[in-house]
């Protein structure tokens, strides 16, 4: 029997009817669901971010202004102006920018390379938190101030100039940098003098800074893999100490040896380019460069504690179809040495180190003690986010097991002792709080603006017992004894000198505990 026309027409436009409230039904829900995840992100971003931490940041962040060199760009140091303009000049490069290493005008290439190598680390790994706080670009800006000087500094293939300023004229005189008038001479290491260690971790820096600044700037990013690429296979060709080739570094960046450096120059080879050779240098060097299952201190001049985490990550996050099996028997090396040193970071653990002050900190040294604290710190902080991303459970230390947890709850430890819960119940970030230390030794800080003083007579703003007219806001002074006692005074300078490299290392620690937990992306 033949349906009606008229009844086929009707259920037609009935399911058309339909088909339209079902798609206005979900495109409500949808916009619904859109704006209520945009609201609980919103909301679970503002709890995550822990604030004390975020003002921390902010506040270390400032140092790296305080420090730089050259002709200021934004200046955003109300007490600091250009200087140095004319580093350089005697061999037509311009060498103005880059950082002043501490308190003093020398630039030293050695330190300056590390902080940038950590920079860019704590970038790579903890960039989406210096987001979160309105850091971010102020970092790039900031490691790029120190690559820009590392780029000029390397003039050509087989030379590298790694230090402008002679320190033991800049240390006859106490005076502000914007009013230096004594020679400025430049230090280089070359084929005839290697320095293997300074080129090795300048060649580190670069690679570390190409992969902060790929998305950024690409063809700069190329030109800083370029230079990295070349100054490896300086260090790697031309092996020696830069501390024998130029003695006179050695009572100021006196280096050990250059093993670790090249460890770690191949190890941010690696990541930058992907090329196996990196991987097989570290590989195949690890038995001789590395004393396994011995960890050290990581440091400006022992990066061999870095290189163990760095390629843990590899271990962790790799492709395994692309590593031999004595590629991988080394990693595994790499990652257990590694493990050994976190082990003795642990309060609880059996291994655990005895060089802690009464209250818990971490003092390996009475000259700079934070450096070491908040290296480790740093390391254990970025280990621990290892271990979530990678659903690693445990860390095994000599029988007992400890969860991720419990390395982030170290270093939260550190870094609280440093922003006050301390004996001396003070924060040694300066700005940082309603206490903090006031004579910093850093020559710009204790010399007032409109002072009429000259190299020589500039010492009396050394020896005053005035606070600092101009606070070094985001300096980390050197820190504490090991009875946890603290001594403000500017001549105090084991104590109360901040570094750059220290200004890194905090920055790093600080963007990765800015949020209760982190979940690391690979940039390998």
């Amino acid at each position: 029997m033949e349906k009606e026309p008229h009844k086929d027409k009707r259920w037609v436009w009935r399911g058309l009817i339909l088909v339209i409230m079902a798609l206005v039904l979900a495109a409500v829900l949808i916009s619904f669901q859109k704006y209520f995840h945009r609201s609980n992100s919103s909301e679970a971003d503002t709890h995550q971010v822990v604030d004390k931490y975020a003002n921390a940041l902010n506040i270390a962040m400032q140092f790296f202004d305080v420090q730089k060199s050259g002709k200021l760009v934004n200046n955003k140091i109300a007490w600091r102006g250009d200087s140095a303009l004319g580093d350089g000049s005697e061999v037509n490069l311009d060498l103005s920018r880059g950082m002043y290493d501490a308190g003093d005008h020398v630039k030293f290439g050695f330190p300056m390379a590390f902080t940038a190598t950590v920079l860019s680390w704590a970038i790579l790994e903890y960039g989406n938190h210096m987001n979160m706080v309105n850091e971010l670009d102020n970092a790039h800006e900031s490691l790029k101030w120190i690559t820009d000087f590392l780029i000029n500094a390397h003039p050509s293939e087989n030379v590298l100039y790694i230090q402008v300023g002679d320190p033991k004229l800049d240390h006859t005189c106490w005076e502000r940098p914007e009013e230096m008038t004594g020679k400025r001479p430049l230090t280089q290491v070359n084929a005839s003098y290697p320095g293997t260690d300074v080129a090795a971790e300048s060649a580190a820096a670069m690679a570390a800074a190409s992969l902060v600044f790929k998305s950024i700037d690409y063809a700069y990013s190329g030109t800083l893999l370029k230079h990295a690429k070349q100054l490896f296979k300086f260090a790697d060709s031309y092996r020696g100490s830069y501390s024998i080739s130029i003695p006179g570094v050695q009572d100021f960046y006196n280096s050990t040896g250059f093993v670790d450096e090249l460890l770690w120059a191949s190890a941010w080879l690696y990541h930058a380019t992907g090329d196996k050779s990196y991987l097989t240098y570290v590989s195949a060097n690890g038995n001789a460069f590395t004393n396994w299952g011995n960890p050290s201190w990581f440091s400006w001049e022992n990066k061999l504690a870095g290189v163990q985490i760095l390629l843990s990550r590899v271990n962790f996050f790799g492709s395994k179809k692309d590593i031999s099996t004595e590629e991988s028997l080394s990693l595994q090396s790499y990652r257990q040495t590694s493990e050994i040193f976190l082990c003795g970071l642990l309060p609880e653990s059996p291994t655990a180190t005895s060089q802690r002050t009464t209250d818990g900190l971490v003092w390996v040294n009475q000259w700079n003690p934070f450096q070491y604290s908040v290296a480790s710190s740093f390391l254990a902080v970025v280990y621990s986010d290892y271990m979530l991303s990678s659903q690693t459970s445990n860390l095994y230390c000599s029988g007992k097991l400890y969860e991720p947890t419990e390395l982030r709850n170290f270093a939260v430890s550190q870094l609280d002792y440093i922003l006050g819960n301390n004996p001396m119940e003070m924060s040694y970030l300066v700005g940082y709080g309603s206490r903090y230390p006031q004579q910093v030794h850093h020559r710009s800080a204790s010399i007032p603006v409109n002072a009429n003083s000259n190299c020589s007579d500039g010492f009396k703003w050394l020896h005053t017992r005035h606070p600092n007219p101009n606070v070094a806001v985001g300096a980390l002074v050197g820190g504490p004894s090991l009875s946890d006692t603290y001594m403000d005074s500017r001549n105090n300078i084991s104590q109360s000198e901040p570094t750059t490299y220290n200004s890194a290392l905090i920055v790093g620690l600080i963007s990765g505990l800015i949020t209760s937990s982190s979940q690391v992306e690979s940039f390998v």
